[in-house]
């Protein structure tokens, strides 16, 4: 039987713990977070790419807790808005934490007042980095399309879920309206999660 391989996740975000912990049931992979390592250092994202950031947050901790350490960098590109918040995502209205995301959509929502229906096309895109102590590292991307709406909608989800309104889906939901499995399995986050599972065994193989 294969023994359990403890991760640990480069976040202090509790619902991208929560998520990505909810994925990896099952398998033999069991998710730490920082609020398990008393001296994790403060890793700035200054990258300009989801993977540059998913990658130095990964790598930093890695090397520093000598854990093998996955890390992911995801937020939100509108069109209208030549992609912005993208990589700014999280501080888009100049704060950080879970204590932005009201701001973070007001501020959203008002740069979009005036743009139509069929203009507000915009994506979730999600960059994973899982990085050994040694260096090695796996890479995996996720990315689901959809637009945004003209108020928030729903009380699941977390950051810009409320506004972000699912192509395809035949109920016209917001992901803040799904239910965590529905979510799980549809997100950019889930999608690139799953993308690497298959070959995650290289990274823990001596």
């Amino acid at each position: 039987m294969n023994e359990t391989v403890e991760v640990l996740l480069a976040t202090s975000n509790r619902h991208k713990l929560r998520e990505i912990r909810a994925m990896l049931e099952g398998t033999r992979f069991r998710v730490i977070s920082l609020a398990d390592i008393a001296d994790a250092p403060e890793v700035i994202e200054d990258g300009d790419t989801f993977r540059a950031n998913a990658d130095k947050k990964a790598r930093s901790l890695a090397m520093h807790t000598g854990r093998l350490c996955v890390a992911d960098d995801s937020g939100i590109e509108v069109d209208a808005l030549d992609g912005a918040p993208g990589v700014h995502s999280a501080r888009f209205a100049g704060r950080s934490g879970e204590a932005a995301d009201p701001a973070n959509n007001r501020l959203l929502l008002d740069k979009l007042r005036e743009v139509p229906d069929g203009k507000r096309t915009a994506r979730f895109r999600c960059a994973l980095a899982i990085v050994r102590p040694d260096g090695r590292a796996l890479y995996s991307d996720g990315t689901v399309e959809g637009h945004i709406g003209h108020k928030e909608i729903g009380d699941g989800g977390f950051g810009y879920d409320p506004l972000f309104l699912l192509d395809g889906d035949p109920e016209g939901r917001t992901t803040a309206q799904l239910s965590a499995e529905e979510k799980n399995a549809i997100s950019h986050r889930g999608l690139a999660l799953r993308a690497l599972l298959p070959i995650l065994e290289e990274l823990v193989a001596p």
